[in-house]
């Protein structure tokens, strides 16, 4: 995603020169979220972008593994040769964390890749009795997926509550009704102690049958081929960009889930592995490529993070950073006895009274209006703000 939306911003803000787009997959570039919906249901076959590489002028050069960067000489190490660059942009994005244990174990699977969605495609349609390892984001809409296929899903999770690490926990709490009432029965506290063939084995000796697992328990940014480099590699495994979303090196840039950056509007650097990151980043790296060639002032990459998940049939987004928030408010409350059909729900975060995060489930005017109010800062009547039936927008001072 961040390296064709690149390649393309390039085009569209007027940049003339060669653009050589590189990838490791034999595929024509595609986008990632169909993965774990139509492509995996079969009711798409590929989610390739609909893009003319041809008459932009954009070369792709597809199944080729890059596997190293020469600064000095401004070369990439290929297996296919050294490839030659004047300005270079790293959009290598994420990988897959592995279950110790497991690599290379029958019945095991990742969902990354277009490859990865292929395999899965025939173990869905064989209606397997499925695990899935990791009650995260990727965890819950494969489990979804699933459930729509006909399947029988148990999904095992170390932690005590779903989404623990990406929200507070009584935030995640009523999301973890969600799994029972979908039909997936969901296992927390648990954690896995070996697969073997057909079941998983927990900590506690209990042994769930498994035709099949899926293990979803998070990514790290695809940067070891970057070890050699020169290029700095935060404690994360994320290439340190700037705000201006260049690396440590002349002429390098990097953008999408691979690279931290700095935010003044959090007060932190941030890591996000979400589509609309890899969507608004290469808009700044187009800007500031052609920038440096004009001799111009760069711009600065700052977004209010966004991203969206579809599971058990709610729509879930979210907008900000809560990390630094001093109040929680709700916008209605979630009951675990209903269902997906009722009324949704929203939590705020307010840091000095002030928008920062906002969290919506089935509730996309809040998350809109919310988003504008995180960009604009305005303080917020947290009385009104409380109430679902105001306008969102309308609780501002």
């Amino acid at each position: 995603m961040a390296g064709v939306q690149t390649a393309v911003a390039l085009r569209e803000q007027g940049f003339t020169g060669p653009i050589t787009l590189i990838g490791a997959e034999p595929h024509q570039p595609y986008d990632r979220p169909p993965l774990s919906k139509a492509v995996l249901l079969g009711k798409a076959e590929d989610s390739a972008f609909e893009v003319d590489f041809e008459a932009l002028d954009i070369e792709l050069r597809l199944g080729v593994d890059v596997t190293g960067v020469r600064a000095a000489v401004k070369e990439l190490d290929t297996e296919a040769g050294p490839v030659p660059y004047d300005t270079l942009i790293i959009a290598t994005g994420a990988e897959p964390i592995e279950l110790p244990g497991t690599e290379g174990v029958p019945g095991v699977h990742l969902l990354r890749t277009l490859d990865d969605a292929a395999r899965l495609r025939p173990v869905l349609d064989r209606q397997h009795d499925i695990v899935v390892v990791g009650a995260g984001w990727i965890g819950a809409e494969f489990a979804t997926a699933a459930r729509a296929a006909g399947c029988a899903v148990t999904v095992v999770e170390a932690a005590d509550l779903p989404l623990v690490g990406a929200l507070p926990a009584e935030v995640a709490a009523p999301m973890a009704a969600w799994y029972g009432q979908s039909g997936v029965h969901l296992l927390t506290g648990a954690r896995v102690a070996g697969i073997e063939d057909g079941s998983v084995l927990l900590a506690d000796g209990r042994r769930i049958p498994a035709g099949a697992v899926v293990v979803g328990i998070g990514a790290r940014p695809a940067t070891s081929w970057l070890s050699d480099s020169g290029i700095e590699i935060g404690a994360d495994g994320a290439i340190v960009a700037d705000a201006h979303l260049r690396t440590s090196l002349p002429s390098v840039y990097a953008v999408g889930d691979c690279a931290s950056f700095p935010s003044a509007r959090y007060g932190r650097r941030l890591l996000i592995h979400h589509w609309d990151n890899a969507l608004q980043g290469p808009r700044t790296v187009a800007s500031n490529v052609i920038a440096d060639g004009l001799g111009t002032p760069p711009h600065t990459y700052d977004p209010v993070p966004y991203f969206w998940s579809e599971q058990f049939g709610r729509f879930v987004q979210y907008a900000g950073d809560h990390a630094a928030a001093d109040t929680t408010v709700w916008r209605g409350h979630p009951d675990s006895a209903d269902d997906a059909e009722a009324a949704g729900w929203s939590v705020l975060w307010l840091r000095r009274g002030a928008l920062v995060a906002l969290l919506a489930v089935g509730r996309p005017r809040d998350l809109a209006q919310g988003r504008k109010l995180i960009q604009s800062g305005a303080p917020l009547v947290v009385e009104r703000a409380a109430d679902p039936s105001i306008p969102l927008k309308a609780a501002s001072q």
